[in-house]
């Protein structure tokens, strides 16, 4: 049984009656909606959000969820799956998880407007079942999503991020959206503030480590669905390269910005500072507070009591750091 199989393991039949609610809560008089809505449900992913709303929900209340949970789930996947449709358009990529991407099929303008309808049939989800609660936690999460995306344009054009604002980026950026999962499941299905806040730290411990993880990915050389260097291409500042800006020699640091400026579709410059951070402990750095993330995320998960739940959520933070893509 590979890793995700087994951490599903505990919540097979919520996962089961997830998908099917979830499919219901994008359905549409237009029929072209529906035809693209049954596109993105039968493509999906891993799901590994509703399946932290499930699994935190159900360690925090011995076993049990509710009808909020359930809607907790289908309002964080809506929410994300309109991000990625959106995301898909303004980086005119053409893939998405190894089908094509809705606006590769359906063009620019069909993506963007299912993006917006997909959005809003999260937020009515909650509204209309009075999940204000609920509705709160999400709409923060969309705030902060949409500031990481524009602080990391912003930073790029101008190659100045420091380590504090790289951890503000990814933290709005990625980890806000897992810490909203968790903190959905556990509001609930109980109603401590302290808990909830808990559980939502824990969500944005693993998305900090969660991001990290991607980062080194682009410094490996395996089959992972993103070419490698793709992110010094893009003028990404990510941690490896961070570190190893601020602890270079001046000479190094302007070949390096200058490189990364001028030089970002040389394949044989790339290359070169790929081997730089490499040779520069720009990895070792990055994997060291990566682990440093992901072990104050499990010190959170100390006093639950012990449970299929509580095991498949330490088995899912570890996934995060030891997934091969």
């Amino acid at each position: 049984m590979n890793v995700t199989s087994q951490i599903k393991q505990p919540i097979l039949k919520e996962m089961e009656l997830f998908e099917k609610k979830f499919y219901e809560s994008m359905t549409s008089q237009v029929a072209l909606l529906n035809r693209i809505t049954y596109y993105i449900v039968n493509r999906k992913g891993k799901q590994m959000r509703p399946m932290f709303v499930f699994l935190t929900a159900k360690m925090v209340a011995n076993g049990l969820v509710n009808e909020r949970t359930y809607r907790g789930a289908c309002v964080i996947e809506l929410i994300h799956t309109a991000t990625l449709v959106h995301d898909d358009v303004v980086d005119d990529s053409n893939r998405r998880r190894g089908f094509f991407s809705l606006n590769a099929l359906w063009k620019n303008k069909i993506a963007v407007l299912v993006g917006d309808y997909l959005l809003s049939k999260g937020l009515l989800l909650s509204i209309d079942n009075g999940d204000f609660d609920l509705l709160r936690i999400i709409s923060v999460a969309v705030r902060e999503m949409s500031e990481g995306e524009l602080l990391q344009i912003e930073k790029a054009r101008r190659l100045d991020i420091t380590e504090d604002i790289y951890y503000e980026i990814i933290r709005k950026k990625t980890a806000t959206l897992i810490a909203a999962c968790c903190a959905l499941g556990a509001c609930s299905v109980i109603e401590s503030e302290e808990q909830v806040e808990k559980m939502r730290k824990f969500g944005e411990l693993i998305g900090m480590a969660f991001q990290i993880k991607d980062d080194l990915f682009d410094y490996t050389d395996e089959a992972i669905g993103k070419p490698t260097g793709i992110d010094i291409k893009e003028q990404k500042m990510t941690l490896p390269l961070i570190h190893v800006l601020n602890t270079c020699t001046p000479k190094e640091k302007s070949w390096l910005i200058n490189s990364i400026k001028n030089h970002n579709k040389d394949k044989k410059r790339v290359k070169e500072v790929i081997a730089f951070v490499k040779n520069n402990n720009g990895l070792v750095y990055a994997e060291a507070k990566m682990v440093a993330f992901q072990h104050e995320a499990l010190l959170l998960l100390q006093d639950f009591p012990e449970s299929d739940y509580k095991s498949a959520l330490i088995l899912m933070v570890n996934y995060v750091i030891e997934r091969k893509k």
